[in-house]
């Protein structure tokens, strides 16, 4: 049995619906990445599955138990770490893992077995004295980490836990993430960044409380892209996408997307190829000279924004 199993899940707040009859199921061993724009029922349905939310309609087996009215036994199999770091800044790195230690009930012995073993992984080893307001986000992430994982939890649910951290210690986290995956771990992670979504082994995408996509980061770009992607380098970027976002192409009306990506932009439309000449006629009109334009494979970002839209 799969360890979370998730069914016809509905949580509404009044007559809000936060949450709109959602199923899916989490493979043991495996990252799965849950995506959607803020708002979009993540963090909600996360609390859900660890039994911290009363859903109005539906029901969640976590380790083949109810969310619900077993909550005590699955609390101590499983891990969670939120948006914010739980982390007290006043106290050390050792510090806050002996609470933690101590709130998940771990003995002596075991508890400074299991705080070596945390030090290792999150590579705080040498910090354990420094105060945790003193550490920058990439290593209070990684505290964090290791303060979840303390009690060795069979599954471990991250909300957001990279956001407003730089790109390299993002990637270090995931290294952290795939080595906890090699020992059997179960990860379900919520995140914003589509390089970190690629990563995982399975994906959903929900938006306004509905699941749009379901499957593994390859099958959801190969069966949910309605389109091309038309990749323009122009002179001015930014003008470029004003201009197309306003533009009438004969037989593409609108444009599917038009989206900024640094200095270059995508254009989403059933069959770009054939309307290449117009777009760039588009551009030259508007006087703004395209370096190069050419139809690519779509990334996951491409697919996300198309899939929300």
């Amino acid at each position: 049995m799969n360890p979370v199993i998730v069914s016809s899940l509905t949580k509404r707040f009044g007559d809000f619906t936060a949450v709109d009859d959602i199923s899916f199921e989490v493979r043991r061993g495996e990252i799965f990445g849950f995506l959607g724009p803020n708002g979009a029922g993540k963090t909600t349905t996360i609390r859900m599955i660890l039994g911290l939310l009363a859903p109005t309609a539906g029901s969640v087996r976590v380790l083949g138990m109810d969310a619900r009215r077993e909550t005590a036994k699955i609390r101590p199999r499983t891990g969670y770490m939120s948006q914010r770091f739980s982390l007290y800044n006043d106290l050390t790195v050792i510090q806050n893992l002996r609470f933690y230690g101590a709130a998940y009930g771990l003995g002596n012995a075991q508890l400074q077995e299991r705080i070596r073993a945390a030090l290792q992984l999150a590579d705080l080893e040498g910090r354990e004295h420094l105060k945790t307001g003193e550490l920058s986000g990439g290593w209070r992430q990684r505290l964090a980490l290791g303060a979840a994982i303390l009690h060795e939890p069979e599954i471990i649910f991250l909300d957001e836990p990279t956001a407003g951290v730089d790109p390299l210690s993002r990637r270090t986290f995931w290294d952290l993430l795939y080595r906890l995956v090699e020992e059997g771990v179960t990860v379900f992670v919520t995140t914003h960044y589509m390089d970190e979504a690629e990563h995982c082994h399975r994906l959903a995408f929900i938006r306004r409380g509905q699941i749009i996509a379901l499957g593994a980061p390859s099958e959801i770009k190969r069966h949910k892209m309605r389109g091309e992607v038309l990749e323009i380098a122009p002179e001015n970027a930014a003008r470029a996408v004003e201009v197309l976002r306003t533009a009438r192409l004969e037989g593409a009306l609108p444009l599917e997307s038009v989206e900024l990506y640094g200095a270059l932009v995508h254009v989403i439309l059933p069959e770009a190829r054939k309307h290449r000449k117009d777009i760039l006629r588009t551009l030259q009109n508007a006087h703004i000279r395209v370096h190069n334009m050419d139809v690519i494979e779509p990334s996951l970002e491409d697919v996300f924004i198309a899939a929300m839209q």
